[in-house]
């Protein structure tokens, strides 16, 4: 059997990470879980999340469903809830973190910017990794719901509202000195294209995917997991909270039971 590995976001976005991790490990087999009922998390308390998050963990093992490790493909879950979340399963748990360092690396104004939700940017850990690894950079911050919205509605109906899009990005009024932008969120890798049209291709976008899918790698195989990664490749398998209309998946509606007494202070 090949190792078993649950991705897990407020939306579709996690499915940017997904795409790496699977082109990293091909023949693992995947789960997809979004919390779309509470979407998007960038609007959420961190107590809200770290219940959603523990709910999680409980849904899995109440329906044994046997994962291997947990990527927490959502910026905004893992800045706030992943040391919380950690102390409650001895599944091994990646989460994302904004490119901060490897922007601060290649700018060469030394001007860069971070988009993600309200809650990313405000979250002290970001504040922590700006401060570690791009001291001698400036880093402005942007923050957007919209764009989540607006990723979510491209992914189902492959229909982009460019003027929304275009009318988002002008109201964050993004520096025009920046040349490196982080795509702190993992629903805006969706939009990537249309933001470097918008930018005429003159920014670059960094995001955390490939980074991600290295870092699965290396956890497999310190778990000693690498050897199920040759058995016989499953189909992914999509949960959700939220009814979802698309022809694109099969999804499963579940329910994630508040359990907020299941956190260990």
């Amino acid at each position: 059997m090949s190792a078993h590995i649950m991705v897990f976001d407020s939306g579709i976005g996690g499915t940017t990470v997904l795409e790496h991790i699977q082109k990293r490990i091909p023949n693992a087999q995947y789960s997809y879980f979004m919390d779309n009922a509470l979407l998007p998390y960038g609007a959420q308390t961190q107590q809200t999340i770290i219940s959603r998050l523990c709910s999680l963990i409980y849904f899995i093992e109440q329906n044994a469903l046997v994962v291997d490790l947990i990527v927490i493909a959502c910026n905004t879950a893992s800045t706030s809830a992943l040391s919380e979340v950690r102390k409650i399963t001895s599944i091994p748990i990646v989460g994302v973190v904004p490119a901060i360092k490897p922007a601060a690396q290649v700018s060469r104004t030394k001007h860069i910017g971070l988009l993600a939700t309200p809650a990313t940017v405000a979250s002290p850990y970001t504040h922590t990794l700006i401060k570690e690894h791009a001291s001698n950079t400036e880093v402005s911050l942007y923050s957007s719901v919209e764009l989540v919205a607006l990723a979510e509605q491209f992914f189902f109906t492959q229909q982009l509202n460019t003027h929304k899009l275009h009318k988002a990005l002008m109201h964050l009024g993004i520096h025009s000195d920046i040349d490196v932008l982080v795509l702190g969120c993992t629903h805006f890798p969706i939009l990537s294209d249309a933001i470097q049209a918008y930018f005429n291709n003159t920014v670059q976008l960094l995001d955390s995917g490939a980074a991600i899918a290295s870092r699965v790698s290396y956890l497999l195989d310190q778990h000693n997991l690498k050897s199920k990664w040759a058995g016989e490749k499953k189909p992914l398998h999509y949960y959700a909270t939220a009814d979802i209309l698309s022809n694109k998946q099969v999804i499963k509606d579940v329910t994630l039971i508040d359990l907020s007494q299941y956190v260990k202070s």
